[in-house]
């Protein structure tokens, strides 16, 4: 057995198996910053836009409720096909359609949450409504919302295994080709070990930190 783990985690495997963890974490902090700014602007318009601007709520509604019921798979796939372009940008562009719908419901949550005397008390100090949303409403719904953003921040560094389907070089994908190279299945559940060890060390941090910071809340 240590032959066998000797021969599948040379310097040369590990070191391009490395190489996609540091693509698939590149890959999900893109997606994320981008899926926060776009899932921010989601939210405000379907929490906000009144009057002539309700065409606008109902066109968000429309698209948040249309991705966040149909698999972040085909849209990866479909995108992939039909937008050329570089592959990281394009797995970027991908996840981030979908996932900023997931963000703006849980941006909306946290928006709602936040009581209409807010915009009263501001517009006493001179704030106007953009300025409320900046100063005021904005930063309480960010904290509020934390720990399901980070939660969904887990989801993103899992869904970019979708991206070995269309043969990025991310994580799952240089690990599938280092696979390739095996021919004893116990090496093959060596190397799929190894594989949910590395997304579990990620995500479990990321959980712990969820944890922590519910705990800070709590006794704060």
């Amino acid at each position: 057995m240590m032959t066998l783990f000797h021969q599948i985690f040379t310097p040369a495997n590990v070191g391009f198996m490395f190489k996609g963890l540091g693509m698939t974490i590149v890959i999900a902090i893109l997606a994320t910053l981008f899926s926060l700014f776009f899932g921010t602007i989601l939210a405000l318009v379907r929490t906000y836009a009144e009057g002539n601007f309700r065409w606008a709520k109902t066109l968000v509604a429309a698209y948040t409720e249309f991705f966040r019921c149909t698999p972040n798979l085909l849209w990866i796939l479909w995108i992939y096909f039909t937008v050329k372009g570089n592959k990281v940008a394009v797995s970027v562009f991908a996840i981030t359609l979908f996932t900023s719908a997931v963000m703006a419901e849980i941006l909306r949550g946290g928006l709602n949450s936040i009581p209409a005397g807010q915009f009263e008390a501001a517009r006493s100090q001179g704030f106007n409504f953009f300025q409320t949303l900046w100063y005021i409403v904005l930063p309480q719904t960010y904290k509020k919302v934390i720990p399901a953003l980070l939660s969904q921040v887990i989801t993103i560094i899992k869904d970019t295994s979708f991206l070995k389907m269309v043969d990025v070089a991310e994580f799952m994908r240089n690990c599938t080709v280092v696979m390739g190279t095996i021919y004893d299945w116990r090496g093959m559940l060596l190397l799929l070990g190894f594989e949910a060890l590395c997304y579990f060390v990620i995500c479990f941090a990321l959980s712990c930190a969820v944890r922590g910071y519910q705990k800070t809340i709590v006794t704060a």
